[in-house]
């Protein structure tokens, strides 16, 4: 792994938060570039900017189902004293063949089709008789009209100014303009756009392949019937959604029993599936944590760069961590901590920055801000810790839910930022301004 930090002198040395994520991010390598089709693209990051190559809308066409006219010819029209027009043909979106606008004429036309060469605007069908010459129709009789109903003449009762309901060619974007930048991720508004350029597939990364599991013989599946001493695995399905939130495509493992051998085993099956691997429990110093055991034994080993390290570091929660590489092809794996809150807050310093720049990202981090902290008493926090306590931040002010413990998954659920208090702070009082870390 790298050695982009300094290492701490001594066993018992902390290591800082910030040295333990800059190894992290030096040794997290973006995922190579594949062309996927615009659905298979989705949540990927775009490679390469995209120029547009033909205008948005590529010809004008207009906005309304009505009649395509010359100005002149309107100029002027009332209720009392309509325009009578010549209905010289239909004009229907996807048409070729267009009817020519003259002097003294009209062509009924559909919203999105083009605008015939002599037209100038277009007038709704609303103000109109529908081409029946028998005066005014509503909308909904007018568009109900066969083609048949677009010959003789139409009585027009509004004038219309030049280009009136007409989509210009290019009035969204012009051929030559770049379309999206490099760096974009995909979602739906951004493959709609690539679709109406013309673009079929696309250059991006790919999204991370991220398996996450559990460890520990008292965890139990839930739905299934808890016995003495069990508890309910939810570290594995709070790190996998967490994982696809961060934009992976996360594969769970259901948790495994407190055995070297078979960890070892589980992870070396769910290898060739990887990009990231991220594991939570078992990095303590207990005598049943046999993580530290499984991965120094895990795949290739001997292969120069992997490995796991684990360290201490200066945090709360989430003191206990590991991070490396293992098997032939140095596969990242985090170990994380197996306390609910310890392993949720872990994720979103550390985990989710590797997803990130595996997918390609700049910025890789969940964004901060400052808010005023409210509070019946002040926060302590202890001497030389980072401390990210859970809270909920609305209207420029923040206040914690929930104790210190890390165990406490239902203040969690309400918590929607982290609430940040430095190394080098015990105590923060109501009404000071503090960074937050925003979860949603």
């Amino acid at each position: 792994m790298s050695t982009a930090a300094p290492r701490p002198a001594g066993h018992d040395q902390l290591w800082s938060v910030d040295e333990h994520l800059e190894d992290i991010l030096a040794t997290v390598r973006p995922l190579e570039p594949i062309e996927l089709q615009l659905l298979d693209a989705q949540g990927c990051v775009l490679v390469d900017d995209v120029t547009v190559p033909l205008s948005l809308p590529p010809f004008d066409n207009s906005s309304m189902d009505g009649y395509a006219v010359r100005v002149a010819d309107v100029a002027g029209a009332s209720e009392e004293f309509p325009a009578v027009l010549d209905v010289v043909g239909d004009v229907a979106a996807g048409q070729a063949d267009l009817p020519e606008v003259g002097p003294g004429q009209a062509a009924r036309i559909m919203t999105g089709a083009p605008l015939p060469p002599g037209a100038e605007s277009v007038v709704p069908v609303e103000w109109t008789d529908g081409g029946l010459g028998e005066g005014p129709v509503t909308g909904m009789r007018a568009r109900s009209l066969g083609p048949e109903g677009a010959r003789g003449t139409v009585h027009v009762h509004r004038p219309a100014e030049a280009r009136a309901h007409v989509r210009a060619k290019g009035s969204d974007v012009k051929a030559g303009d770049r379309a999206l930048e490099a760096g974009t991720i995909l979602g739906p508004s951004q493959i709609a756009l690539l679709a109406a350029i013309g673009r079929g597939s696309v250059r991006v990364r790919p999204r991370p392949r991220v398996v996450v599991m559990s460890t520990g013989s008292e965890l139990v599946q839930p739905d299934e019937q808890l016995a003495t001493g069990q508890i309910y695995d939810s570290n594995s399905f709070a790190l996998t959604a967490a994982a696809r939130d961060a934009g992976a495509i996360a594969y769970r493992v259901g948790a495994v029993t407190d055995d070297a051998e078979t960890l070892r085993s589980t992870i070396e099956d769910q290898l060739v599936r990887a990009d990231l691997m991220v594991t939570t429990g078992g990095v303590s110093v207990g005598a049943y944590d046999v993580v530290k055991e499984a991965l120094s034994h895990v795949g290739d080993e001997d292969e120069a760069g992997s490995g796991i390290e684990f360290r201490k570091l200066a945090m709360q929660p989430g003191k206990p961590q590991g991070f490396g590489s293992i098997g032939p092809d140095h596969t990242p794996l985090l170990a994380l901590p197996g306390n609910p809150v310890s392993s949720y807050v872990s994720f979103e310093i550390f985990v989710r920055p590797a997803i990130r720049t595996l997918m390609g990202l700049e910025d890789v981090h969940r964004p901060r801000e400052r808010a005023t902290l409210t509070a019946d008493k002040a926060l302590t926090s202890p001497k030389g810790r980072r401390q990210f306590l859970r809270g909920t931040l609305a209207g420029g002010e923040v206040a914690p839910v929930g104790g210190a413990g890390s165990h406490l998954i239902a203040a969690l659920a309400h918590a929607n930022a982290l609430i940040v208090v430095p190394e080098d702070t015990e105590s923060v009082e109501p009404g000071t301004e503090v960074e937050v870390v925003l979860l949603g």
